[in-house]
């Protein structure tokens, strides 16, 4: 009878701690708030991401579960389960120590010519900048492709831009925004790989060698990750992405066979 009613007990509480939540706030080692760090229950596979004040929560399944928490740029840390119930968690990450690069100073030579050259690889605008408070530009520095109503109205008002219409009749302005297009695109993706650790991806079952490839997929697939990305917000951006996981895995799965 008494080993039953354990039994009943022990399923009881079992049951109440696989409903149950922890709960913290993870900061670096000044006490700034984290956002976007991936808090992984590495027993069950959940995931969780910091808000902007650094604040989690992440279900739990034992005591003895494996609490981890990553962000790029920082070392990784974790905790077990049992530490965090019933208390609020206060979890500190701890940069990783980067070198410095060397500032490389132009060597003079004596010689006139050489020297002038080497002065003259200096950001001009960034003396001229410095010098009156220039405000930095808005967006890319880009030349703006010619599209068809910047060169067929001046031609209407008697005015031929004939840069623009040779842009328009070789093809050159629509090479021009392809272009943009593509660094826009890998611009996007480096953003998601210098603050995600390749460790996330793999995880769910993502090839190294095929996480750029994914990233794209799921900026097509899910449009919402890459506004996300835009607005330089990261757990948006991978909340969005993570439906795009089953989609890839099951396009990669059916090329094998096909194969």
């Amino acid at each position: 009878m008494k080993s039953g009613l354990s039994i009943i007990l022990l399923f009881i509480f079992v049951h109440l701690i696989s409903q149950q939540k922890i709960s913290g706030k993870i900061t670096d080692e000044d006490g700034v708030a984290l956002p976007a760090v991936t808090v992984m229950n590495m027993a069950s596979d959940r995931k969780a991401y910091t808000a902007d004040d650094g604040s989690f929560a992440i279900e739990i399944a034992s005591p003895d579960d494996e609490i981890r928490f990553v962000r790029n740029g920082f070392e990784r840390a974790s905790i077990k389960a049992l530490y965090g119930i019933n208390k609020e968690l206060n979890i500190r990450l701890t940069r990783v120590a980067q070198e410095i690069e060397e500032v490389k100073v132009a060597k003079i030579t004596g010689d006139i010519a050489k020297d002038s050259r080497a002065v003259a690889k200096t950001d001009q605008s960034q003396i001229v900048e410095d010098a009156v408070g220039l405000p930095q530009p808005v967006g890319k520095m880009r030349e703006a492709p010619a599209d068809v109503k910047q060169v067929l109205i001046p031609i209407l008002l008697g005015n031929l831009n004939v840069q623009g219409l040779y842009d328009l009749v070789s093809g050159d302005a629509r090479r021009m925004k392809r272009q943009y297009r593509y660094d826009d695109l890998q611009e996007d993706i480096a953003w998601i790989r210098d603050r995600v650790e390749d460790e996330y991806f793999i995880k769910e079952g993502i090839p190294a060698e095929r996480i750029s490839e994914f990233i794209e997929f799921a900026f097509i697939s899910k449009p919402q990750s890459r506004t996300f990305v835009r607005a330089k917000n990261l757990t948006g951006a991978l909340s969005r992405m993570e439906d795009a996981f089953p989609v890839f895995l099951k396009r990669l799965k059916e090329s094998k066979t096909e194969k």
